[in-house]
């Protein structure tokens, strides 16, 4: 099956790109494997003429939107960020009116009609650096609260955050930080900024996926806790297969990425089906959100 997706993927002429917490076979079949913000920069970059995009929808989407002309697959239909359906163009047009001197800051994990209603995007990676980079004091930030929560602690502005989260990385406690410190008393405790503040509280590090693959790549420690989903595991393993990485929760599973697998990408490398498509006047509004977003240097 592999060798038919790697010969299949030629004569396509598509690139393969996962996100860090799909399943291990799948981040070994794909050209790139990374965050959200390193697969939003390939896939404004990439002249091949197919994308498969193994991740979730808000993703495959925000792919359509930088590369209108390419053909954007999704292996899953039914691979979808619920945090990205926790709120409605409506409602964020609602607390837009009642707050009319703010800018809009949307997380990347939403949909294309949030994002088109918004002056800017971010991801976990440069939360903190486009918030800082507006000139509003006042910051409308969706829809993840806890991701609100760790950018208001590193700015002056005034940040409103929307009530959304992401179910996996909300359920992480503080208990569960210092029972593995208890079992790894040697190991660095790395989370990310999807995590409750009393959660950041007890880590070392708060970092995206793709800062926790860059920390454990420099870092001088041989163990580390990692407090995010476990697919992540996999990745930092192979990369550093000297050290030791224990997941924060074996429970840490979001079950929409794990939905992907190779039979349904051989499938959509044979039929280019289900493909991503976003209307243009949507698509149009939130490229200009998307694109101001990187053009934030970090």
């Amino acid at each position: 099956m592999i060798e038919e997706i790697k010969a299949l993927k030629k004569e396509r002429r598509a690139t393969i790109l996962a996100h860090n917490y799909q399943l291990p076979e799948v981040q070994d079949v794909a050209d790139l494997v990374g965050d959200s913000l390193e697969l939003s920069r390939a896939a404004a970059r990439l002249d091949s003429e197919v994308i498969i995009f193994c991740g979730v929808d808000f993703m495959a989407e925000t792919a359509a939107i930088l590369s209108p002309h390419k053909c954007v697959v999704i292996p899953e239909k039914g691979a979808w960020c619920p945090m990205a359906h926790m709120i409605t163009p409506d409602q964020l047009a609602d607390l837009k009116a009642l707050n009319p001197g703010a800018a809009v800051v949307c997380y990347v994990n939403s949909t294309a009609e949030i994002k088109a209603k918004s002056d800017i995007c971010c991801t976990s990676a440069n939360g903190v650096q486009v918030v800082n980079s507006l000139a509003q004091e006042e910051v409308i930030f969706v829809p993840d609260r806890n991701l609100a929560a760790y950018v208001a602690r590193h700015t002056d502005k005034k940040i409103i955050p929307w009530n959304g989260y992401c179910y996996v990385h909300d359920h992480f406690t503080p208990a569960e930080v210092k029972a593995a410190r208890a079992l790894h008393p040697g190991a660095e405790v790395l989370v990310h900024p999807e995590c409750r503040p009393e959660v950041i509280d007890e880590a070392d590090f708060v970092y995206s996926t793709a800062g926790m693959g860059k920390h454990a790549l420099a870092s001088q420690a041989r163990e580390f806790i990692i407090g995010t989903e476990v697919g992540m595991i996999y990745r930092l393993r192979k990369e550093n297969p000297e050290k030791e990485f224990y997941p924060l929760s074996d429970n840490a599973v979001c079950q929409n990425m794990k939905k992907t697998n190779l039979e349904k990408v051989l499938k959509a490398l044979q039929t280019l089906e289900p493909r991503v498509t976003v209307p243009e006047e949507v698509a149009i509004k939130a490229r200009r959100a998307i694109e101001r977003m990187l053009a934030v240097k970090i």
